[in-house]
């Protein structure tokens, strides 16, 4: 297997950065979108565990659209041969003290890159 194929890490990037764009901007369509239209699919929020595309589907659309954006750091992209990449990063929000972490699980499917998994919390602020 080869490590970070510089063109699906070019692919997993610009579909990490238009999932980026959806989330701070509350365009709720690309963020389905861009989920696997699976019950298999999961996404472990911060006081949520979602089973399913239509169950993250359903917290999408029931979530406020105020407060969303979000400084990142230490964006990470791995892909694992040329059909699966985890992007990683972590995101500080003005609403809250806490930074938070993002983890995502990517597969290329028949119609492009979708998130089959997804993990997101919080950790207090490093010491100073």
């Amino acid at each position: 297997m080869e490590l970070n194929i510089p063109d699906v890490v070019a692919e997993v990037t610009a579909a990490f950065e238009r999932y980026e764009d959806a989330l701070v901007n509350n365009k709720v369509e690309v963020l389905n979108e861009l989920f696997w239209n699976s019950p298999h699919t999961l996404r472990f929020g911060m006081a949520e565990n979602l089973y399913g595309y239509e169950a993250i589907c359903g917290f999408r659309a029931a979530r406020s659209p105020a407060g969303l954006a979000r400084e990142r750091r230490n964006v990470r992209i791995t892909a694992f041969g040329r059909d699966c990449a985890v992007a990683n990063t972590e995101f500080y929000r003005a609403t809250t003290p806490k930074w938070g972490r993002q983890s995502q699980t990517w597969v290329r499917m028949p119609e492009g890159w979708r998130i089959v998994a997804a993990h997101v919390s919080l950790i207090d602020p490093p010491a100073a």
